[in-house]
């Protein structure tokens, strides 16, 4: 998969996370099976979440644990783990502390100000 200028192996069936950065397709971001906790690396106790976001969050608006996406096969849910700054879908709405939301392919939401695409397969 090529993404801004730049070839990315993911393996077949591959579920992953697409930064969109000032409309384009920047960093991918694979999703395991299970949890997967999407946030940024936590200086303090030296942990990083399974979807470490830091690179793309340049205004620092995503939590270190800010949404979880639960994937089972190609079945994803986004709850949002009471960010600051909000877990958003792509119409605007707001995700409240612990309420979820089905994505599938194609699907974009935000986190503070970085706004990401599901991929499938």
């Amino acid at each position: 998969m090529k993404i801004d200028g730049r070839e990315h192996e993911l393996p077949k069936n591959a579920v992953c996370l697409i930064a969109i950065i000032d409309g384009m397709e920047s960093d991918v971001f694979p999703l395991e099976e299970g949890e997967n906790l999407l946030g940024r690396w936590d200086p303090d106790t030296l942990s990083f979440p399974e979807v470490d976001l830091t690179s793309v969050d340049a205004e620092v608006k995503i939590s270190r644990k800010h949404a979880t996406i639960d994937r089972d096969g190609d079945e994803l849910i986004l709850r949002d783990g009471g960010s600051r700054n909000g877990t958003f879908l792509k119409d605007g709405t707001r995700l409240n502390p612990g309420e979820s939301h089905q994505l599938h392919d194609g699907v974009e939401f935000s986190l503070g100000k970085v706004r990401l695409r599901v991929k499938v397969g």
